[in-house]
């Protein structure tokens, strides 16, 4: 299966991709991971991605997409993946079509994770405290939730009218959620 899940930071999606993704055998490919890891390396990438996500802003898509073509062009991906953080805009929704359509292949499903907001505020600020995450601040989080609703909330429209888009309730026990998201898939 080739799968994307969407959702507002906080809203669980790498906890449940991680379920997801083993459940299935296929590569979990979170771009926030990504990220971070360059960061860490002090790589060019990683300088340059630093700048936006302390700002709480998305990477630029020529460097997002550069990285996640790199991943879905790997050996693991070959019979599915699950993607994590991408594609957030418009524009990037057209790229991952046009690296799928390269390869004769399509998304199966984009599942998106509805939550509280304020219940994904509590959610971070916990997270930042026990992880040291710097860039977990209360402005930052409310600034991605607000870029989430302005730019990524477009592609569950887009997902609605190509018929693969499942809303699936995000709150509660982790089990309860990837219950639900197993029950949308089929498995």
């Amino acid at each position: 299966m080739r799968l994307v899940i969407m959702g507002p930071p906080g809203a669980g999606k790498g906890t449940q991709a991680d379920g997801i993704a083993s459940r299935l055998g296929i590569p979990h490919i979170s771009t926030g991971d990504i990220f971070r890891a360059n960061v860490a390396q002090g790589t060019a990438l990683g300088i340059e991605a630093k700048r936006y996500m302390d700002a709480g802003e998305y990477v630029p898509d020529g460097v997002t997409n550069s990285m996640v073509r790199d991943r879905l062009n790997q050996a693991d991906c070959k019979p599915g993946f699950l993607l994590d953080g991408y594609p957030r805009t418009l524009e990037q929704v057209g790229e991952l079509d046009s690296m799928l359509n390269a390869g004769g292949a399509a998304l199966d499903r984009a599942l998106e994770l509805t939550v509280d907001v304020d219940e994904v505020v509590t959610r971070l600020v916990k997270r930042a405290q026990e992880q040291g995450r710097a860039d977990d601040t209360e402005d930052v989080i409310r600034r991605r939730l607000e870029v989430y609703a302005e730019q990524t909330a477009p592609l569950t429209a887009l997902y609605a009218k190509r018929n693969v888009l499942s809303q699936v309730d995000g709150m509660g026990a982790v089990e309860e959620v990837t219950a639900r998201l197993l029950k949308v898939l089929g498995v």
